[in-house]
């Protein structure tokens, strides 16, 4: 695997963690367990039957979770404290067979990349959830399964591609996120009888 395909793979899955952490950690498990791609050595841990059967049942919790108007909220919120790390963890071992150096970067990268998806993510799924209706939190979760298979199989196949794609998803969510969070909080502020309706509506419209 050359160094742009070890980067592009490195920040795959960093993004990948931000959206579907055991999704990601089982794709790419048994992708190197069939032999379909050769993961780093310092990778090779994910495709252990017991990494798989973990990764496997957690994917499944996190899929029907994910599908829970409110409950995805209070899911991603824990999993602030998971979803990170275990980025910057898949960012460094997909590096391993480069220099320590190379591999110390990846995860000071890949848990910002992490940091950013999951605050896209979970503000977003926030935002949604203020919705009487289900419809919307669907729409979003089976959007967010389908964005992970592309951007991971773009990663593998089209590392070039993916690159160019993640920076230009980045910018957008830096642009997005202080505009996400200043219409969190004015819901916050509604909630709490502080704020009419009308003031949201400006702020989604004018932000």
């Amino acid at each position: 695997m050359d160094m742009i395909s070890q980067w592009a793979l490195a920040a795959g899955l960093a993004w990948a963690s931000g959206f579907r952490l055991y999704a990601a950690v089982f794709l790419i498990g048994l992708l190197g367990r069939f032999e379909v791609i050769e993961l780093p050595t310092a990778l090779a841990v994910v495709e252990h039957p017991w990494v798989l059967v973990a990764a496997g049942v957690m994917l499944v919790g996190e899929f029907l979770a994910d599908k829970i108007p409110a409950f995805d909220s209070l899911w991603d919120a824990l999993h602030t404290f998971i979803r990170i790390p275990a980025g910057a963890f898949l960012a460094w071992g997909a590096m391993g067979d480069a220099t320590p150096a190379a591999q110390f970067s990846a995860a000071l990268v890949g848990g910002f990349i992490t940091s950013g998806t999951h605050l896209f993510k979970s503000g977003g799924r926030a935002l949604i959830n203020g919705s009487p209706e289900p419809v919307s939190n669907w729409t979003a979760s089976f959007g967010e399964d389908g964005l992970l298979l592309v951007g991971l199989w773009l990663a593998i196949q089209h590392p070039w591609v993916f690159l160019v794609l993640l920076v230009l998803f980045l910018g957008v969510v830096i642009w997005l996120l202080p505009k996400l969070f200043r219409l969190f909080a004015r819901i916050l502020r509604r909630l709490r009888g502080r704020e009419p309706d009308s003031a949201i509506t400006h702020t989604a419209t004018l932000d």
